[in-house]
C-alpha cells in the first residue's frame, strides 16, 4: 500500500513544480513563498481547531492531537529545514529551466540513501541499487546535456541553489521517518506548515518588503494551486511512511517520479529546449523507478 501512496505523491508533487514555475517565471520569490506557506496553513487550521474541539474523532487521519512544547519544537526544526530547501528550490526554478530542475531533484533519493544506511541501517536489495544507480547516472548526463544551454553545473549558482535544495531535502527525508515513527501525519503535517507561515512573515517584512519597488510581484492564480497540490502530495507522502514496512530511501525515489509529469509540461506549455537529451534522462529516471518498484515488491 506504501508503494501506492508514494507513486500517487510524485504524481501531485509534479503538479506542485509547474505551477511553482508558472508562478516565479519572471516574478518576486519571496511573496510566492509567503503565499504559498499563508494558504498552506488556511488549509490546516480547521483541522488543528476542530480536532481541539472535539469535533473530528481521535481515530480519525485527519486528527490533529495536542503535544508539550518539545514535539513542537522538533517540528519547528522541521519547518527550518523544509523552509530552507524550499527558498534555495524557488530561486533555482525561476531561473532555470524545468526540465533541467527536475531531474536534478530526482537525485534526491540518492542522497536520501546514503543518510538512510548510514542512520536507521536499511538495506537495499540488487534491483533497488541498480534504480539509484541509474538516478546517477542520468544527473551525469543532464550536466553534458545543460552544457547546449549555456548551463555549466560548476559555474552557475541557481544550480548551486537547486543541489543545496535538495540536499536539505533529503535532510529532511530522514528527519520524517523518524517524526513518523512517534507522531501521527496530520500533526505533522499541520503544524510545520504554520510555523513556516510565521518565518515567511519575517523574512517577507525584513528582506523583501524594504525593496519591493525593484523585486516586483505579480499576482497569478496558478500561485493559489502551489500550496493545494503540495498539501496533497505532502499528506499522501507521509502517511506512507506511516507504514513499518515503507523504507524512506525507495518512496523518496518514487516520489522524485514527479520529474515525469513536469518534463511533459515544460515540453509542451513552456517550450523549453534541448528535450531530445534531456529525454535520455528522464527515461533512466523511469527504468531506475520499475527497479524500485519490483525490489519491493
Amino acid at each position: 500500500m506504501w508503494l501506492i501512496l508514494a507513486f500517487t505523491s510524485a504524481f501531485l508533487l509534479g503538479f506542485y513544480d509547474v505551477f511553482k514555475k508558472k508562478s516565479l517565471t519572471d516574478n518576486a520569490v519571496i511573496p510566492v513563498l509567503f503565499i504559498n506557506t499563508f494558504f498552506s496553513s488556511l488549509l490546516f487550521l480547521p483541522l488543528i481547531w476542530s480536532s481541539n474541539h472535539n469535533i473530528i474523532a481521535t481515530e480519525s487521519i485527519f486528527y490533529v492531537p495536542r503535544e508539550n512544547l518539545q514535539v513542537h519544537l522538533s517540528i519547528l526544526l522541521k519547518s527550518v529545514i523544509v523552509l530552507s530547501s524550499w527558498t534555495l528550490g524557488y530561486f533555482g526554478i525561476k531561473h532555470l529551466p524545468i526540465t533541467i530542475v527536475g531531474p536534478i531533484n530526482a537525485t534526491r533519493p540518492v542522497m536520501v540513501l546514503l543518510g538512510a544506511t548510514l542512520l536507521m541501517g536499511e538495506r537495499l536489495n540488487a534491483y533497488q541499487w541498480v534504480g539509484v544507480a541509474l538516478a546517477f547516472a542520468s544527473f551525469l548526463l543532464l550536466n553534458r546535456s545543460s552544457k547546449k544551454e549555456g548551463i555549466d553545473f560548476r559555474h552557475n549558482r541557481w544550480i548551486y541553489c537547486v543541489v543545496g535544495a535538495a540536499l536539505l531535502g533529503a535532510v529532511s527525508g530522514l528527519y520524517d521517518k523518524h517524526l513518523m515513527a512517534h507522531f501521527p501525519p496530520m500533526f505533522v503535517q499541520s503544524w510545520y506548515n504554520i510555523y513556516q507561515f510565521g518565518i515567511m512573515c519575517i523574512i517577507l517584512l525584513t528582506l523583501w518588503w524594504p525593496k519591493r519597488a525593484s523585486d516586483r510581484f505579480e499576482w497569478r492564480w496558478s500561485i493559489l494551486l502551489i500550496p493545494i497540490f503540495l498539501s496533497m502530495s505532502d499528506f499522501v507522502y507521509l502517511y506512507a511512511l506511516t507504514y513499518d514496512d515503507s523504507l524512506i530511501s525507495v518512496v523518496s525515489m518514487i516520489r522524485r517520479g514527479s520529474v515525469v509529469v513536469s518534463f511533459a509540461v515544460g515540453a509542451l506549455a513552456f517550450h523549453e529546449k534541448n528535450l531530445r537529451s534531456k529525454a535520455l534522462d528522464l527515461v533512466l529516471i523511469l527504468i531506475g523507478m520499475v527497479f524500485l518498484y519490483f525490489g519491493s515488491k
